[in-house]
């Protein structure tokens, strides 16, 4: 597969990560073990070298599961996993990254992935309590000891980074960025160009809407976070159809599905743009790998950026309790 680097950090991927939230956490019930190792390790077969995890995806759960499906493999991959909730209960009850509880994360997470250093560590969602400065300097000590490689954020605002790069380089920025959620295209974009930051779009399928395989009728688990989100509510799946019917035509055109156009699009956006699609199943998994093969022309994307102006998206991406934890 393709290779990427995450800015000027020196970091090479493949140019499509696999997000592996969803084996655990937030999509309904959690996938079985050895069915999970399969496709960690079926995805590695087929030429990624990226793997998206977090303490909090579980918790925990996820981060032990990734360790155990790289380990014979290890050293030909990149794991990044993140720090800055605070976990109760097996809950998540707000964010901490205080110095105390990243160093704590970073032991912990060392343990659970089996590995002796985090390629790239994240802070998953910035806390108003703590000086963004503090955070990365703390990171630093961690990239001094060699336990970390590389300094992430997620969902951080432009002033965020910009501070927290002048204490140490941030390598990559990890936020959601997809047709249907366009607004890092304003300020985020051009200032991790400036500051040669890779960007790292999740959620790059809609959260599984622009694989057109969603529509008003989808049920969903009563344990998938989906059931919270405003633009998941029956009357907006309705309305945004338009947008699943636009990837369709244009899919029928390239001889793809639509899952492979908003991979191919965001992959078209920016080279050091590393999309991590999640899936729980392996033949999406070929599905969403076979993106890379597909170009899309500049009038392609002239076409898709004409039609996507006549559509506007219903419904907010967050509740209202998530979208007080995103940085401005």
């Amino acid at each position: 597969m393709e290779k990427r680097i995450l800015g000027k950090s020196g970091l090479e991927v493949s140019a499509l990560g696999l997000g592996c939230m969803g084996l655990s956490f937030g999509y309904g019930k959690a996938v079985e073990d050895q069915e999970a190792i399969k496709l960690i390790r079926a995805a590695f077969e087929q030429g990624v070298t990226f793997f998206d995890t977090a303490e909090v995806y579980g918790p925990f759960t996820n981060e032990e599961l990734v360790g155990k499906a790289v380990e014979p493999f290890r050293n030909q991959v990149v794991i990044a996993t993140k720090f800055g909730f605070k976990l109760e209960n097996g809950k998540s009850i707000g964010v901490d990254s205080r110095p105390s509880t990243i160093k704590a994360v970073a032991e912990a997470s060392l343990k659970r992935l089996k590995t002796e250093v985090i390629d790239l560590f994240y802070q998953h969602r910035v806390d108003p309590n703590v000086p963004i400065e503090e955070v990365a300097g703390v990171v630093k000590e961690l990239i001094q000891a060699g336990k970390v490689k590389h300094f992430g954020l997620s969902e951080a605002g432009v002033q965020n980074i910009r501070r927290a790069h002048a204490v140490q380089p941030v390598a990559a920025l990890q936020s959601e960025y997809s047709l249907w959620w366009r607004e890092p295209e304003a300020e985020i974009l051009p200032t991790l160009e400036e500051l040669g930051i890779g960007f790292v779009p999740f959620s790059p399928l809609g959260k599984g809407f622009l694989t057109g395989k969603i529509d008003e009728n989808t049920t969903f688990d009563k344990t998938d976070f989906r059931n919270t989100v405003p633009r998941f509510s029956e009357e907006n799946r309705k309305a945004n159809q338009a947008l699943v019917e636009l990837l369709g035509t244009i899919a029928t055109e390239k001889n793809a599905t639509p899952a492979q156009i908003a991979l191919a699009w965001l992959l078209a956006q920016k080279p050091w743009t590393v999309p991590i699609p999640g899936t729980t199943k392996i033949h999406r998994l070929a599905e969403n790998l076979g993106s890379v093969n597909i170009t899309l022309q500049a009038n392609d994307l002239n076409k898709i950026n004409q039609a996507l102006s006549q559509i506007e998206v219903q419904g907010n991406r967050y509740s209202e309790q998530a979208a007080k934890m995103i940085d401005r």
